[in-house]
């Protein structure tokens, strides 16, 4: 059994993280104070402090700037505002010169017989660049909007025309053109089709798709937890397809209840495999374009005891790649076949006795002929080229440091673009290797701190970057490589910049605090306006905790940032700390210590952190401690109350997985193994096992209609702690799923809910420090010393 907090293996500090640290301070501060605004000696604006109302209006939301590179040619699209009163025209963006051509006019985009254009949800050109795919009228399933119609412009005669034929509405999925753009191939009813859009015929390819077998789109554990939608692929010459097909007719049902949609309740069924339940039967088909029989590939091993979890065809030979998972996710086997062969061969595995990440930013190089790979084989994530034939994997990012993202490759200069940030894992900044190996250098300019994305055109020399910090909104741009030069800014935000600039001023920190000799955890720190360090204020920790994601990042925050910040004007000392066992780019070790013990370590490294901070810090009252957090870190936050209540006085849980035997396969398993052979784990990691030790206030909020995390748990927990007792709150938003935010005035109501409760119960504001306990009295005659 895995219970253990402290195992040989967890992670420590080493040389890679001591470089540009203090040794031998429980606290290791990394940054200098900041203000929110980030603007420094400039004239003083009149001071307008945050409301609710204002956080949650929208008036602090930033601008991006959408645009998406061509597939060959250095320029780019976007949609914009045109001189005409109708719709908005697709314009193409020249990199080097800027130079701008309108290539869709707004007006071609209404359809016979209406008024209006189409509201674009989603586009495509061709492969020549003649004609637009439309995507629009969409509806959600599961988590995005991937179901509705798709309409064809030709950009020559400008006819706009309806793909599909006479199917019922919303309901074509991934319309995608073949590479010779003589045809679009979608899924509508889990079935597969193709269109030929020389005459608009229509060909059903798959059969066989009803409520259990699902042809080129995924279950729902697929989608949600190997980020899998889209379930087939065009070959490079546009003759076949590859696709997937999940059989979900042994999986047990996860039900529903609608109570709000008509007069009667309304049952939703879906196939949800929970821990060691039956997943799914998965397979791979290939198809002609054509017609005619599926050729299945033979792929090793219990399809429902493996996952597939990526397929992809290469040029050279004309085949196909595909990552294959066995059920503990211990070993990601790389097999190929082709059309002509169906049978796997095997190509090379990757293994880790904890578990193997699926990534999507690999690349083939050399004709095919060589795989860059991400790998923590060495103790770090980085890019080793794998040698289809001869030859022993060679790593190209060598040292104590992660590779976070292989970006693109530089074919002509003979290099690769990665993310990495080596001296601080809350930062982001772009870097570059030889193809054949030698030394890294960092791309990004080093009075730029903070968070750097890239997306970068196809040819590796330009970039749409963007650049934000905690206290400072995206910047983006467009820059040219490798030298990281800038040609034109995109957008700044500087409307809100000046919004900012006139708030009370809040101080924010990134710290570093040392729980056990040699583990030093990250964290951010917001400080009251007027803060007063002789005085004792109340702390408020904001937590996630799971390999999912990390809430230490100096980047631009959004919604929730502007509230953390709302509640420090309020008088809260508002924190964050990242836990070990957050895919922060610390190492293997970091990352995957938590392996078999996820509730267990990560509270224990949150309540270090918080005894830890309260030795440093005088100022932090430990009888107004409040910590809160959505999804995983909900299931944190009742870890927090439920195993240290003398540490925390008030939770707030959004949508909890309670107990680790209610949630799916693929994401449990992954990190806990399986219950079978760590039930002890799942046992002391599930917050349910200790609901019985609350003492403190306690808020639990949910949506009955979360496929996600299912209302079920949150039963489970209320009828655990009525057992015993115990009073809380509890809120259930009817029919809304694990976002909360379906519904008019959902958002609004909650985030209200969440601030009258923490006011309520974590009273804002310093106090006077508690005076020290009087000494006794000495006894009369009591001689000194004695």
């Amino acid at each position: 059994m895995i219970t253990t907090i402290e195992e040989p293996g967890c992670w420590r500090m080493n040389r890679g993280q001591r470089r540009g640290r203090r040794s031998g301070a429980a606290l290791v501060w990394v940054s200098v104070w900041l203000a929110w605004a980030g603007l420094v000696g400039q004239a003083a604006e009149p001071v307008e402090p945050l409301t609710l109302d204002r956080v949650l209006g929208g008036e602090f939301n930033a601008s991006g700037y959408g645009a998406r590179w061509d597939r060959e040619q250095a320029v780019y699209y976007r949609f914009e505002d045109g001189p005409g009163a109708v719709g908005r025209d697709l314009v193409r963006y020249d990199a080097a010169t800027g130079e701008k051509e309108v290539l869709v006019q707004g007006q071609w985009l209404v359809p016979p017989g209406s008024s209006r254009p189409l509201s674009v949800e989603g586009w495509t050109l061709s492969p020549d660049r003649s004609r637009l795919l439309i995507y629009t009228n969409s509806r959600r399933v599961w988590r995005a909007n991937t179901r509705g119609d798709y309409w064809l412009l030709d950009l020559t005669s400008h006819e706009l025309r309806q793909l599909g034929g006479e199917g019922p509405e919303a309901t074509m999925m991934f319309a995608t053109f073949s590479p010779d753009g003589r045809h679009v191939a979608y899924v509508r009813q889990n079935n597969l089709f193709v269109q030929s859009l020389d005459d608009f015929s229509i060909r059903q390819l798959t059969r066989d798709g009803d409520d259990q077998v699902i042809n080129g789109t995924f279950d729902w554990v697929y989608e949600e937890e190997l980020s899998l939608r889209k379930g087939f692929h065009w070959s490079p010459d546009g003759q076949w397809l590859v696709f997937w097909q999940v059989d979900t007719s042994r999986v047990p049902e996860f039900v529903m209840i609608d109570n709000i949609s008509g007069l009667y309740p309304r049952l939703v069924r879906f196939a949800y495999p929970k821990t060691g339940q039956t997943n799914s039967a998965v397979r791979l088909g290939l198809v002609s374009v054509q017609g005619g029989d599926v050729r299945w590939i033979e792929v090793p091993g219990d399809p429902r005891e493996h996952y597939l979890a990526r397929v992809q065809w290469l040029d050279h030979p004309r085949e196909v790649v595909i990552q294959q998972l066995d059920r503990r996710q211990h070993t990601n086997q790389l097999w190929f076949a082709s059309v002509e062969d169906p049978r796997a061969r095997p190509f090379f595995a990757e293994t880790d006795p904890a578990w193997v990440d699926v990534r999507d930013d690999h690349r083939w190089i050399e004709e095919d002929q060589t795989l860059l790979w991400l790998s923590e084989r060495d103790g770090w994530r980085h890019v080793w080229r794998i040698p289809r034939r001869k030859g022993r994997p060679q790593c190209l990012t060598p040292g104590d440091y992660d590779v976070i993202e292989l970006l693109a490759v530089d074919k002509e200069r003979g290099c690769f673009y990665f993310l990495a940030s080596p001296e601080n894992a809350t930062e982001r900044y772009l870097w570059c290797a030889p193809l054949k190996g030698g030394k890294a250098r960092r791309l990004t300019p080093t009075d730029q701190a903070g968070w750097h994305s890239y997306d970068i055109s196809p040819d590796g020399r330009w970039a749409i970057h963007t650049w934000s910090t905690f206290t400072s909104p995206p910047i983006v741009d467009l820059v040219e490589l490798p030298e990281h030069t800038r040609v034109r800014v995109f957008e700044e935000n500087e409307k809100l910049r000046k919004k900012l600039a006139r708030l009370p001023a809040v101080e924010t920190s990134f710290f570093q605090v040392e729980t056990e000799p040699g583990v030093l955890l990250d964290g951010w720190l917001l400080k009251p306006p007027g803060f007063d360090p002789s005085l004792r204020y109340p702390t408020f920790f904001h937590v996630y905790g799971e390999p999912a994601g990390q809430t230490v990042l100096n980047r631009w925050g959004g919604r929730n940032a502007i509230w953390h910040r709302f509640l420090a004007e309020q008088g809260y000392v508002v924190l964050s700390v990242d836990n070990r066992g957050t895919p922060a780019p610390k190492g293997r070790q970091w990352r995957k210590c938590i392996y078999g013990q996820v509730g267990i370590l990560a509270s224990a490294d949150q309540a270090a952190a918080l005894r830890a901070l309260q030795k440093r810090w005088s100022w932090m009252d430990p009888e107004r401690v409040g910590i809160w957090g959505w999804s995983g870190g909900g299931s944190m936050t009742l870890n927090a109350l439920f195993r240290y209540p003398d540490l925390y006085q008030v939770g707030m849980s959004v949508a909890p997985v309670p107990n680790m035997r209610l949630y799916d396969t693929i994401y449990q398993e992954r990190y806990m193994g399986l219950p079978s052979e760590n039930p002890e784990g799942y046992l002391k990691g599930s917050p349910l096992t200790y609901a019985h030790q609350l003492r403190g206030k306690l808020l639990l909020v949910h949506g009955t209609g979360d496929d996600n995390v299912h209302y079920q748990g949150m039963e489970a927990l209320i009828d655990e702690l009525v057992a015993h007792g115990k009073s809380f709150r509890m809120m259930a938003y009817p029919n809304r799923t694990h976002s909360i935010r379906e519904g008019v005035g959902t958002t609004r109501h909650l985030y209200r809910l969440l601030t009258s409760f923490l006011t309520e119960n974590l009273p804002a504001g310093p106090r006077q420090p508690s005076p020290p306990p009087a000494e006794a009295p000495e006894p009369a005659g009591a001689e000194a010393g004695s």
